[in-house]
């Protein structure tokens, strides 16, 4: 069962604005807005247990408006680069149905972060978006303190790659790896979080406010889940707007539901599926 949303809750659909104005429908609510609800508390100290491990994928049903819009999946494995044992998440956005008749989305993430601290150890991007497409590889050096950016723009033939150096704290996150910090994290409500998100250029000061605990309906029935809203929605992601997120009151603090009220209408993200390992797994009713 998938959730409706309330005719408050929704702007009139205009296709023009959402083909001009929405870069990328499917990847801007599948990860590089979930990246934005965490702490800034985890630096060089080790983290507590994790709730979720290698063989983890989360699928996500997105919708804009009453359209179905597409799937996003991410999935957590363990890899060794070089002598470094990092975990890797490989993220996906993919466009369907109407949404992909305005504007198609094919866009994979590959962020690799130590499995301890969650700091970002680098992040490759493959962006597909109607016209736009791109290749991009940062690398976090925590050492040096800086965000070692090159990209290639492949929609323009002969372009040279570009490369550009960024100051960053000794530990930074990554608009992927941040959405797996935030499921470490003990949350109340009235709490206020901050945390360095860099995306190969300036880093962005997170600050989340963690707004009240809710119960809301789920495909796997009803749960209690924190609701929390970043400040810097519109700072860090370029446009303007308000963002949500709802993370399960339990062990997982997994991530129920993502919201994102914009110019052109609401766009939501509601978790479909956990699959653990290769047996698929329901997360538990509290």
């Amino acid at each position: 069962m998938t959730c409706s949303l309330r005719p408050s809750e929704s702007l009139r659909p205009n296709p023009r604005a959402i083909s001009k104005r929405i870069p990328g429908i499917a990847a801007g609510i599948g990860f590089a807005v979930l990246a934005l609800f965490l702490r800034s508390s985890a630096t060089a100290q080790q983290a507590p247990a994790a709730p979720f491990a290698p063989g983890e994928t989360l699928t996500y049903d997105l919708s804009w408006e009453v359209f179905p819009g597409g799937q996003a999946t991410a999935t957590i494995s363990k890899v060794a680069q070089g002598s470094k044992e990092l975990y890797e998440v490989k993220a996906t956005a993919q466009s369907r149905g109407f949404v992909s008749l305005l504007y198609t989305v094919q866009d994979e993430f590959d962020s690799f972060f130590n499995p301890e601290t969650l700091c970002s150890d680098s992040l490759q991007k493959r962006i597909n978006e109607g016209r736009r497409h791109k290749n991009t590889r940062i690398v976090f050096d925590g050492a040096r303190k800086l965000a070692l950016l090159d990209e290639r723009d492949l929609a323009t033939k002969g372009a040279p790659t570009k490369h550009a150096e960024n100051e960053i704290p000794a530990c930074v996150h990554d608009v992927v790896n941040a959405f797996y910090f935030v499921r470490r994290q003990p949350l109340r409500v009235g709490q206020e979080i901050r945390l360095p998100i860099n995306d190969g250029s300036k880093t962005a000061d997170v600050r989340v406010q963690v707004q009240a605990l809710e119960t809301i309906r789920t495909p796997f029935g009803t749960r209690s889940a924190f609701r929390v809203e970043p400040t810097v929605f519109g700072g860090l992601l370029k446009r303007k707007g308000r963002m949500l997120i709802w993370f399960s009151d339990d062990a997982e603090r997994l991530p129920l539901r993502v919201k994102a009220m914009i110019s052109a209408g609401t766009i939501t993200a509601d978790l479909h599926s956990v699959t653990r390992a290769s047996a698929a797994a329901p997360p538990p009713k509290k």
